[in-house]
């Protein structure tokens, strides 16, 4: 990837300015579609049209595909709907509908009464009925495909004749006569097997492959299973109607992984570092006043009950593991959690074994729990908390009780919570959150003041009987 240093950037805005394309052109000339996109994305909006306009259809095509979607929504508001229409008309029918797919729908309909060549306006009418997170949604329908019945000259010629408009040929899919996908014939085959009477003798049979409706999550989980390159896909009937590439698939988990670490972070929505201030506090905010709701309730349990307030002025030491409380709890919920959505996204978790998962979670929070619970009664006990022996000693048992009961619970609690929220269908990914964090911080505190309470009316009965 190609730096941009601020001199160069610098010397480019001058000669926009200008409006001297052939020098802007002298400056750009040798630099691939994806330096472009990063160039064009550091630009302005109106710089960057001024290059895109310049750059023969073909590379504007190219960067545009490369572009940020946000900066690419940004800059098609500007460009005129023919003008887009040429470069999408340059495009792989799936990229093509992922552009126009950020078009309103008035200005979708027009790009694509735009587009001359009608074959590829019907691949890409016929690809944006699909859902957008689907295998329909993700698949192309460029691909080389021969008939069973084809003999091996035949079938050499066909596929010479369809890989003229093609960059990438990773399969050649074999179909019977109602277009129903019946096998892969491997380019290799055309070495070892030239004589080959017809293809289907020849081909491998029965291909893996996904039917339109399937979701690309499941898509992705494939891929990574099977080590796949490409992937075709079939109708309700399967019949072939594209096929998905790696390619594809690498994009879908980049961006899902950028989505959950969001949402793991606290912030709804899909936001970058040039997203304005409004539409950042939109994503943000809403998680900081559920963590502000949070530190409100623990602040009514530590000082609005007149019975946690009197814990800790007959016990002030109890204070000081307030944040020990709070802290560990929200750290083990979010391991629990995130151990869990890790396995639900790449399916090493069957929720068909869930029970197996909660016992060897129950079994690792208990050795956690003993082994915490034994460092902070230790630490409690050579660093008393108070100067009455007494009072350190119920510290001491209140905060290693609670602590292990903390653990025991947010650890069962960050496990169990990704699995309801998967099978309501929400992302799970909300769970390795402040949601977790906060509830279970509320949880760690009640417990600590109840072990607390009880523990000092226990002590102040025994000593007055």
């Amino acid at each position: 990837m190609k730096e941009f240093t601020e001199e160069y950037l610098h010397n480019l805005n001058k000669l926009i300015e200008s409006k001297n394309e052939e020098l802007v052109r002298a400056q750009i000339r040798d630099l691939h579609p994806a330096d472009l996109a990063e160039l064009v994305g550091d630009l302005d909006d109106e710089e960057a049209l001024f290059i895109m306009l310049m750059l023969d259809d073909e590379t504007a095509a190219d960067v545009l595909v490369e572009l940020d979607e946000d900066q690419r929504h940004d800059l098609m508001e500007l460009m005129p709907n023919e003008e887009i229409a040429k470069q999408v008309e340059q495009m792989d029918a799936d990229d093509a509908v992922d552009v126009i797919q950020e078009l309103d729908e008035e200005d979708r309909e027009d790009v694509i009464s735009h587009i001359d060549d009608v074959e590829q306006a019907g691949d890409i009418v016929d690809l944006l009925k699909y859902d957008e997170d689907t295998a329909g949604g993700y698949m192309s329908t460029e691909m080389i495909v021969v008939n069973e019945n084809m003999s091996m000259p035949d079938c050499i010629k066909a596929m010479r004749q369809q890989a003229e408009d093609m960059d990438e040929i990773y399969n050649i899919y074999v179909v019977d006569d109602d277009k129903r996908l019946k096998g892969i014939f491997p380019l290799k085959t055309t070495i070892t097997n030239p004589s080959a009477s017809k293809i289907k003798h020849v081909m491998e049979p029965d291909p893996l492959c996904v039917r339109t409706d399937t979701h690309i999550e499941d898509v992705a989980l494939d891929f990574e299973k099977y080590d796949l390159v490409a992937m075709p896909v079939v109708d309700s009937i399967g019949r072939l109607v594209g096929s998905i590439s790696v390619d594809d698939i690498i994009d879908r988990v980049r961006e899902q992984g950028e989505d959950d670490y969001q949402l793991a972070s606290g912030i709804w929505g899909d936001i970058e570092t040039n997203d304005s201030v409004f539409r950042q506090v939109r994503a943000r905010l809403p998680w900081l006043l559920i963590g502000l709701v949070g530190g409100i309730i623990n602040a009514l349990i530590l000082g609005g009950g007149e019975g946690d307030a009197d814990l800790l002025r007959i016990l002030p030491g109890l204070a000081l593991f307030i944040p020990l409380i709070g802290g560990t709890g929200g750290n083990v919920g979010t391991q629990s959690s995130a151990i869990v959505v890790q396995g639900l996204a790449n399916g090493s978790l069957d929720v068909k074994h869930v029970g197996k998962h909660l016992f060897k979670e129950f079994s690792t929070a208990l050795i956690n729990a003993l082994v915490m619970g034994l460092l902070i009664f230790l630490y409690a006990h050579f660093f008393p908390v108070d100067d009455d022996p007494t009072k350190s000693y119920i510290a001491a048992m209140a905060v290693t009780t609670s602590l292990f009961l903390v653990v025991m619970f947010a650890s069962l609690f960050g496990t169990i919570v990704p699995l309801v929220l998967e099978r309501l269908k929400i992302d799970p990914a909300i769970a390795t959150g402040p949601f977790v964090t906060v509830t279970n911080d509320i949880v760690g505190i009640t417990i600590y003041m109840a072990i607390s309470g009880w523990l000092i009316n226990l002590f102040t009965n025994l000593m007055v009987s």
